[in-house]
């Protein structure tokens, strides 16, 4: 074959477009499978384009050029949107996320952080080809002798043809998948993205009726009758939860070079309790989800934001069951109430009260909102007001200033970093939580200048973890290795704190029971002498059980447990899974298909039990 006719094969808008086509499947392949030049990116990837080029060539006699590029642009959109998403949340994005847009464009400064200039080559081609196409005289030549021609439509039905059937044969197999990253791996991201297009829920809801405390206690393993030592060691107390942002359990007592990040929380542990291993269980509302799940008690949805999804429905909550034992509530944070919906999660949640940005206003602000100090200064203030007539109250604060990407003003630099963790994005996140605990300690200053910390059970965790795996680069994943003493972990990334004061101890103590943001509501409600006997919840009371089952979504597959036994990632089926040790005092991880199971039983209650529950009456204009 000469040059000149294997010129003339190439230039061919078919085999052009598929060539790259093919270099972007690469690219996209490469950050999120980490499997560069893989040959299954070719099998998976290229037939869903060649089903559209086909019917580009079968059927269009004009414009076809910008039909081409049409189809290379969306693909394009979806290859980037799914590796930003990826490095984001770490799962492969969907048309759900659609719903919260909104949402993700406010942290677009926290997406884009995440970002490697070589991830915009995959928009190179659409830059160099449309100057080509449409102000260069050669590029119209092109289109001319090449675009618009009309041949072979016979042999573009038999490739649309052959070309849908490989797709079905990517996709049919592999619909089963628990692991949705490895759904897309299989199907290939374009086919799973129309997959996930046209797939129904046909989830059958349990009967309400059927869905007891017993039941939940039966499937988790709950002894329901064992109390605790501390149970109502707190009562008549007030009740402070306070949700630290992007927080994880290794700042805790950690050094650089002879300086402590967090030296307010080390304090704090001189007379607390401290839960080593405690877990994260927030969806895609993050800092919202776990406002949730810790006032419910409940499992995030199986899509979207809690905020999104379950909003419309009159909520059993923390706050409901301590104003029905004599307590005024409130809850407050610096960002506008708006944002992930949380004005219609308050009034689900049933708070009397809510401070966010009009309370807090403008001052000293950076991220979404006012400063930590500016928070916890006038959160004191109102506290100190609201203890004043007698009457406990529960109070949730939600710090933020420690937020992704981490980037704080440089006034608000406290500690000066080593060397080598300078410009990381390691040290910045070090750096951000060591002045979001110089803020915290002056919280705590405040109210025991008040007197208001003495007579409140204190409740401090993170909502959520602040460096996820795959936004690491080489170097922040070797700063990680240095800080753990070992390769930083799925079950070490979802590792956050739980620190209890106030709960009748005067000696500090570490505890290893393994719990997570579900089972806060039950154990603050034990410490405090009330009741949980008419609320259905799927968290426990930590200090008195030994086991727990903590069915994991969202950043982890579906499937995805932590049981004291370990933590579990299913593949395809419980069969081709993959384990890890719990974080702190972990043994070699034995999770067992029984828990794997009861894991997934446990989501469809909770989700069959939210979805039954009473609608909210909409509020009156």
């Amino acid at each position: 074959m000469s040059s000149f006719h294997f010129k003339q094969w190439i230039v061919k808008p078919f085999v052009f477009f598929s060539i790259i086509f093919v270099l972007k499947s690469f690219l996209a392949w490469g950050v999120i499978f980490g499997e560069p030049l893989h040959w299954k990116a070719i099998l998976t990837e290229i037939p869903f384009v060649w089903a559209l080029y086909s019917l580009i060539e079968r059927f269009a006699s004009k414009r076809k050029l910008g039909y081409y590029m049409t189809v290379n642009l969306l693909v394009t959109a979806i290859f980037f949107a799914a590796i930003m998403y990826f490095k984001y949340y770490g799962v492969i994005v969907t048309y759900h996320a659609a719903e919260q847009v909104n949402q993700v464009t406010a942290v677009s400064n926290s997406v884009f952080s995440l970002m490697d200039p070589y991830y915009l080559l995959i928009f190179t081609d659409i830059i160099v080809l449309g100057f080509y196409f449409f102000f260069n005289k050669k590029g119209r030549v092109y289109k001319k002798d090449n675009i618009n021609r009309m041949n072979g439509r016979h042999i573009y039905s038999i490739v649309f043809a052959a070309s849908l059937g490989l797709c079905l044969f990517n996709i049919l197999p592999n619909k089963a998948s628990m692991n949705e990253i490895k759904k897309a791996q299989e199907m290939g991201i374009l086919n799973y993205e129309a997959y996930t297009l046209f797939a129904q829920d046909k989830t059958e809801l349990v009967n309400a009726k059927e869905i007891t405390q017993e039941a939940v206690d039966q499937i988790k393993g709950t002894n329901p009758g064992a109390t605790s030592a501390n149970h109502g060691a707190a009562k008549g107390k007030n009740l402070i939860i306070i949700q630290l942002e992007s927080f994880q359990s290794f700042l805790v007592g950690l050094e650089l070079d002879g300086q402590e990040v967090t030296p307010n929380l080390n304090k704090l542990l001189d007379n607390s309790l401290y839960f080593s291993n405690f877990y994260q269980m927030v969806g895609q509302g993050n800092t919202s989800d776990a406002e949730f799940v810790v006032n419910t008690s409940f499992y995030i949805p199986p899509r979207g934001a809690a905020t999104m999804s379950y909003v419309d429905k009159v909520l059993p909550s923390l706050p409901r069951l301590l104003k029905e034992n004599g307590y005024q509530t409130a809850t407050f944070h610096t960002n506008d109430v708006e944002f992930w919906n949380r004005g219609e999660l308050y009034s689900s949640l049933g708070w009397d009260h809510y401070y966010d940005h009009e309370f807090f206003g403008n001052e000293d602000v950076f991220f979404f909102g006012a400063s930590d100090e500016v928070l916890y200064r006038k959160t004191a203030e109102k506290l100190k007001e609201m203890g004043t007539g007698g009457q406990p109250f529960y109070a949730q604060v939600i710090a933020m200033s420690a937020h992704h990407p981490f980037t704080i003003p440089e006034e608000k630099y406290r500690m000066k970093l080593p060397e080598r963790y300078e410009g990381t994005f390691v040290g910045d996140y070090i750096r951000s939580q060591n002045y979001a605990d110089e803020a915290f300690g002056q919280f705590v200053e405040e109210l025991q200048a008040s007197g208001i910390w003495d007579n409140s059970l204190i409740m401090v965790y993170g909502d959520h973890m602040g460096l996820p795996i795959y936004s690491l680069d080489h170097d922040d994943k070797a700063l990680m290795s240095e800080i753990y003493g070992h390769e930083y972990s799925y079950s070490d990334m979802l590792n956050i704190p739980l620190i209890i004061h106030g709960a009748g101890n005067t000696t500090p103590e570490t505890l290893e029971q393994v719990g997570g943001e579900v089972d806060i509501m039950p154990t603050a409600a034990s410490l405090l002498g009330i009741s949980m006997e008419n609320n259905l919840h799927f968290g426990q009371n930590l200090l008195s059980q030994t086991g727990n089952l903590l069915p994991q979504r969202y950043y982890l597959p579906s499937g995805s447990f932590i049981a004291t036994s370990g933590l579990l990632i299913p593949g395809t089926s419980f069969e081709d899974n993959t384990q890890y040790p719990i974080a702190a005092g972990g043994r070699t991880p034995a999770a067992t298909e029984d828990e794997y199971n009861r894991a997934l039983k446990l989501l469809h209650l909770s989700d069959s039990y939210v979805k039954q529950l009473p609608d909210k009456v909409p509020a009156a204009e």
